[in-house]
């Protein structure tokens, strides 16, 4: 197997419990992993994402678990669990941004993997993930597939374009419904994501980001900042996590339209990329949103669709889009 080539043969794993469990000696013997999980006033999704971590068939190396102090409800939870194998890390900074930048300080090991507290990571999360990362020495990061449960149904679908940025800077996620062979990717997604320590040093997910709690698009700066230097971001469908998405203690209430919500995300989304295009680049992004844009923050085409579709809420889109676009823009400078 020939790790320069553009999409190796990375999902060559076995599958019998006695090759795994050989396969997890040996990877963990040559790299370590810390796995980081920030949380908030979520105790029964936390111990089940927890439980999760503790049956992998490669063990993290180190368990970090950041908590609000605040959050009083979950440091009940965690004093009802063993606490034997976990780093517990206290912030009082509000938003994800905060708590990721803190499990960072305190994390040592080779590879970073994160994971949300409403997730729960399959029993060969880790070691397939290390898999790649000792085959692959120019990957700087890995991610895979999060399957999403709402309301007690999968949600299913197949997408073949899974965390791609395009020429003009429209953001294509799709991580939760990706198919097909490992192949690289512009961004990785939060819930699933794991980066090799030197790719990672001196990068640290963006405190300017807007928010009080999600903090959308934190991970597209920190997967953008790691190929600027250099290294190659994964994607591998069978590298998953089982996704139960919480309710969030913020305005951000994923399906429900709040102007203060898309504003955030449309600033971090313009700030973030403008950050890291060149200047032509830029330009046409900056053309390309305020004139087409997309469903959740249309430019002036967008608009002209919404207005069949979502009479009520397509003129606060596009008049709250234009500020954060602006916003966004500016602080990037």
């Amino acid at each position: 197997m020939n790790p320069h080539t553009s999409e190796p043969n990375w999902s060559d794993l076995a599958y019998s419990a006695a090759a795994q469990a050989r396969q997890a000696a040996a990877l963990s013997s040559l790299l370590s992993i810390a796995v980081i999980v920030p949380t908030y006033r979520r105790p029964s999704d936390l111990l089940r994402c927890l439980q999760a971590l503790r049956t992998q068939r490669r063990p993290a190396d180190q368990l970090i678990v950041v908590v609000r102090e605040d959050d009083e409800v979950t440091r009940a939870a965690l004093r009802r669990t063993d606490p034997t194998d976990l780093t517990v890390v206290m912030v009082t900074t509000g938003g994800v941004v905060a708590a990721l930048n803190a499990g960072l300080q305190v994390a040592h090991a080779d590879l970073i993997a994160f994971t949300d507290d409403d997730a729960a990571p399959r029993p060969d999360w880790l070691l397939r993930t290390a898999s790649h990362f000792l085959h692959g020495a120019h990957l700087g990061g890995v991610g895979g597939r999060d399957w999403v449960h709402q309301h007690g149904r999968l949600e299913e679908g197949a997408e073949r374009t899974v965390g791609r940025i395009t020429w003009f800077g429209r953001c294509i996620g799709n991580h939760h419904l990706g198919v097909g062979p490992p192949r690289e990717v512009d961004a990785l997604k939060g819930v699933n994501m794991t980066f090799r320590a030197r790719a990672l040093a001196g990068v640290r997910f963006d405190e300017r980001l807007r928010g009080a709690g999600a903090q959308v698009c934190n991970e597209l700066g920190v997967s953008l900042a790691v190929k600027r230097r250099g290294w190659k971001l994964l994607y591998d469908p069978q590298i998953e996590v089982d996704h139960y998405p919480a309710r969030r203690h913020d305005v951000d209430q994923r399906n429900v339209f709040s102007e203060e919500a898309l504003y955030n995300a449309t600033f971090n989304e313009t700030l973030l990329l403008c950050e890291h295009f060149g200047a032509w680049r830029r330009a046409v992004y900056l053309c390309w949103a305020f004139a087409i844009g997309h469903r959740a923050s249309p430019g002036l085409l967008q608009w002209l669709r919404l207005l069949v579709i979502e009479p009520l809420t397509a003129g606060a889109r596009l008049r709250v889009t234009r500020r954060a676009r602006l916003a966004g823009f500016r602080a990037s400078r």
